[in-house]
């Protein structure tokens, strides 16, 4: 039994139909849903790369349902055997490879912690729109803290988007023919303010004395890369690079996205790295993440004449914010930061938006 997703074309479209194979007897379905092919000359635009896109996809969609329809006659429901296991036990499975981003595995922890509270014991087969509706109130009107407070919308946006990915994944796999999260709206995610220091800020910090000098040169290391903490604290020596035609650049997989990059760096931030070690060790070497250096920051700011609150994370904010306010282009941003979308990258725009409007509303006159 086979149901395959083809393609014929009609007239200057691509129509899409199902070829489905059962019991020796070949039969189509022909969904009404078209492409635009590629022309003789030039490209499609974007607009119609972006219906191909979402028409395959929903095809696609179709395809796994009609399925496991006569598969199983199941009437689209899914992989029976499979729809008898453990929900939980199959997203702990995903959290597990994870394990090498501690933040985001941390996170997929917790909110798998808080989804056994709400079900321990949930099948695929359970899941449903009613199931995930009570998912989400119970994450904004149920769920707590270690401090027994309600859960930030952010908290409650990032658990309740990892149960839909793992239905996604689900989906994928063929263990469930419909996402029921489709038919779901999904929680919402809060505008988070995006602190940075300016190129003053940034210039006192410089000056102050710190408790930890290693933190510090990390810190502004971080201010004048944008690199993440995760890749300032494994990046080596070998990684370090130099040429005539690039200067100074690192070449470095991402810890966070897995990609490589290759990150140009000017000769000042070279120079804040300080004496070469051996190719294999560590530039940062004894780096560690803790609140502690947290506290270390706030009081190394505080000398600097700065009462924001400053976290690490805070000079990748401020590399971002600066290369915008200078005028750098939002694609080089992008680039510059490792965003695989543009979207991460508008908000430190939307940021400088904001402080331009806070400064014009600064001048106020006494009129008559």
């Amino acid at each position: 039994m086979s149901v395959t997703l083809r393609q014929r074309k009609k007239g200057k479209k691509i129509s899409l139909y199902l070829d489905i194979y059962r019991n020796g007897v070949r039969g189509y379905e022909y969904l009404e849903m078209y492409l635009f092919p590629e022309p003789d000359k030039g490209r499609i635009t974007n607009e119609q790369k972006e219906h191909n896109k979402k028409t395959s996809a929903i095809a696609e969609k179709i395809r796994n349902e009609r399925y496991w329809e006569y598969e199983n006659g199941t009437n689209g429901i899914g992989n029976k055997s499979k729809l008898k296991s453990s929900f939980i036990l199959y997203m702990e499975t995903l959290a597990k490879k994870r394990e090498e981003s501690e933040g985001n595995h941390g996170n997929w922890l917790s909110g798998i912690k808080h989804l056994k509270e709400y079900d321990a014991n949930v099948t695929f087969a359970q899941i449903d729109k009613d199931w995930l509706e009570g998912w989400k109130d119970y994450l904004i009107s149920k769920a707590k803290t270690k401090a027994d407070k309600s859960l930030a919308p952010n908290t409650q946006f990032s658990y309740y988007s990892k149960t839909v990915a793992t239905l996604k994944k689900a989906f994928k796999e063929g263990i469930i023919s419909k996402n029921p999260s489709d038919e779901v709206e999904p929680l919402k995610e809060a505008e988070t303010e995006v602190e940075f220091l300016t190129i003053e800020e940034l210039n006192a910090a410089a000056k102050a004395d710190c408790d930890n000098p290693l933190l510090k040169r990390a810190f502004l290391f971080s201010g004048m890369t944008g690199l993440r903490w995760s890749d300032i604290e494994k990046l080596t020596w070998g990684e370090i690079q130099h040429s005539k035609e690039l200067g100074y650049f690192i070449r470095f997989k991402q810890k966070k996205t897995k990609r490589f990059e290759t990150l140009q760096i000017s000769e000042q931030a070279r120079n804040v790295l300080g004496q070469i070690d051996t190719i294999d060790s560590k530039v940062f070497d004894g780096l560690k993440y803790s609140s502690w250096n947290n506290v270390k920051i706030t009081k190394w700011m505080m000398k600097a004449g700065i009462t924001k609150g400053i976290t690490f994370h805070c000079a990748r904010h401020s590399f971002a914010t600066l290369q915008i306010t200078l005028d750098t282009p939002s694609y080089v941003v992008q680039n510059l930061l490792g965003h695989r979308s543009s979207r991460a990258t508008q908000r430190y725009a939307r940021v400088i938006d904001k402080k331009k409007q806070e400064a014009m509303n600064k001048i106020k006159l006494d009129l008559p």
